[in-house]
């Protein structure tokens, strides 16, 4: 019994011993302490570049949020398309979120204060409602929110919502003008718009001279056609003026435009160029006499007179009569020419001293003086 005790105590001696005395592998070291613990490799691996999701950098650009609604059949909503194509006579009804809303449609129906327009504001949407609709309330309908501090309101870019209606109706391929004949000035600084919108969307719209009488390629480069304003002329100078008109085309019907006379400005914008000129700079007692202020200036831009005059603390009185016309200046170029004339009958001494002419326009004013005497 012994004899197994001790063969069995020595046999465990033996093991640990064993255990104690492990050696590492050939081939292989010991670790030091605080050695990297990862086998190296020659293996190549390509780079993995972390996945950004489109979301995150859609979310880092400021959103547009459209508040527009357009009321369907049994009251249902929906945010409109970019254009609407609706039959005349029908209503239009549109909706946009927000307790202070700005709207903006075509100008005739607020130039008129048309009763078939109607827009009011709710508490928490604003609502445009169209009835009775015709070709001539084609364009585009917007809204925005507006945020206010007291009485002072800003547009707020980021809640706005637009649509571009076309109302079509039978026999009316284009918007109707108010005249058959239409002046567009060229001026050689900024686009002019032939104005001839069509009321259907698929229309083909062509430009044409009249005489000699062609069509007009809209190219892109000279002349492009945009179906929310017309035929745009880029850069316009005086070989583009005369008379020309627009030819639409749809459903195997055609439709010619009112004319439009083309007329080439060369005076540049800016505030009135003023002269001034007294019909004698002395003048006789008891004589009449005038002063003439002169503005040429751009066509379209209308220009105000204001008079200063020596007898004016007293009452004294003139008259005065202003006047415009268009003159056409050789090589087509076609200018304003405005005039204010101010007549003083009986010229008396406290009528002698400085008259002195103002002439404003949207783009400034001047003013231009002359003396007159008694002799």
């Amino acid at each position: 019994m012994r004899v197994w005790l001790l063969l069995g105590l020595l046999l465990v001696l033996e093991a640990l011993e064993d255990v104690a005395g492990q050696h590492p592998p050939k081939n292989k070291r010991p670790k030091e302490p605080g050695e990297n613990r990862i086998k190296p490799t020659n293996k190549k691996v390509k780079p993995q570049i972390p996945k950004t999701k489109d979301r995150d950098s859609a979310d880092s650009m400021p959103k547009t949020q459209s508040i527009m609604a357009r009321m369907m059949d049994k009251g249902r909503f929906q945010t409109p398309a970019a254009t609407l194509s609706l039959t005349a006579g029908q209503t239009l009804q549109l909706r946009c979120k927000g307790n202070k809303i700005g709207w903006s449609y075509p100008a005739h129906l607020d130039t008129f204060k048309d009763s078939r327009l109607s827009v009011r504001q709710h508490e928490r949407h604003g609502q445009l409602t169209l009835v009775n609709s015709t070709a001539a309330d084609t364009g585009e309908f917007s809204c925005w929110g507006q945020l206010c501090n007291g009485y002072v309101c800003r547009r707020d870019e980021a809640k706005t919502g637009s649509t571009y209606v076309f109302f079509t109706e039978k026999g009316e391929l284009f918007v109707p003008s108010p005249s058959y004949f239409d002046v567009v000035y060229l001026h050689p600084d900024r686009q002019a718009v032939v104005p001839c919108r069509a009321t259907v969307l698929s229309a083909k719209v062509t430009l044409h001279r009249e005489f000699p009488a062609k069509e007009i390629p809209a190219n892109g480069t000279d002349i492009l056609y945009d179906m929310k304003r017309g035929f745009v002329y880029l850069q316009p100078h005086s070989d583009q003026q005369g008379v020309v008109y627009c030819k639409a085309e749809a459903g195997g019907t055609s439709q010619i435009s009112v004319k439009y006379q083309l007329l080439y400005v060369e005076v540049p914008s800016g505030p009135p160029s003023t002269t001034i000129l007294a019909s004698s700079s002395s003048v006789e007692g008891g004589e009449d006499m005038s002063v003439l202020c002169t503005v040429l200036g751009e066509p379209d831009v209308e220009v105000e007179f204001r008079w200063v005059y020596p007898g004016q603390k007293e009452e004294r009185m003139v008259t005065i009569q202003d006047t415009w016309r268009l003159v056409h200046r050789g090589r087509g170029h076609t200018t304003r020419m405005s005039q204010s004339v101010m007549t003083v009958e009986g010229f008396k001494p406290a009528d002698a001293g400085y008259y002195i002419c103002t002439a404003q326009n949207l783009r400034g004013e001047t003013t231009v003086a002359t003396t007159v005497e008694l002799s």
